[in-house]
């Protein structure tokens, strides 16, 4: 069983999410892709950060309906800041040996990954799917990743994706403008936006 995790504060949950998702998915040949939600995401300011308990039934409605998409509150559950490094360990744990984790990230977080909290042992734990972006050679990317953590690039598989132009900003400074976000996110995810007032 193959099981891609895909990390991220979804602040909120956007179609690029899902489309990064499902092409991960389809690349890949993973039986489920596993949506993790941050509680307190290291690298990232706490302004305009919905509560976690908000970005996780968001996240929730999103995928309901597939199978093939799951949620894990391993992040939320656990105190302290969130490392990918955490979760994928709790998801180890839970899931087994029996499951091979692939971590998805885009490339431009696959040139930092040296700088993440225990990265080498976030490579021991699972591979990297890599989602090719334009604007960021992959070849390059991949020598500069095995620069600083030599044989890393072997751990990575790269996935060719459609460029989706939606941000996780840009939807949160449309809500707080009165701007429609349709088609943008999922239908109950903006629902659920409108009916708990978030961004405003």
């Amino acid at each position: 069983m193959r099981c891609g995790i895909l990390g991220g504060t979804f602040n909120p949950i956007h179609l690029g999410h899902l489309i990064i998702a499902e092409e991960a998915r389809e690349q890949l040949g993973l039986d489920e892709v596993i949506f993790v939600p941050a509680a307190r995401p290291w690298m990232k300011e706490a302004k305009e950060l919905a509560s976690a308990k908000d970005r996780l039934a968001m996240v929730r409605l999103a995928i309901k309906g597939n199978p093939r998409f799951t949620v894990s509150a391993v992040d939320i559950e656990r105190p302290g800041p969130s490392y990918a490094v955490d979760s994928t360990s709790d998801i180890r744990k839970a899931r087994g040996s029996s499951c091979e984790l692939l971590f998805i990230m885009g490339m431009d977080s696959l040139n930092d990954l040296p700088k993440w909290h225990n990265s080498k042992q976030l490579l021991s734990l699972c591979r990297i799917a890599a989602l090719a972006r334009p604007g960021i050679p992959t070849k390059r990317a991949l020598a500069r990743l095995d620069r600083a953590l030599p044989g890393a690039r072997r751990r990575v598989d790269v996935i060719e994706t459609t460029n989706i132009d939606i941000s996780a900003t840009d939807i949160r400074r449309r809500v707080a403008s009165g701007r429609s976000i349709a088609y943008r996110v999922p239908g109950p995810v903006s629902a659920y936006i409108a009916k708990h007032r978030l961004y405003r």
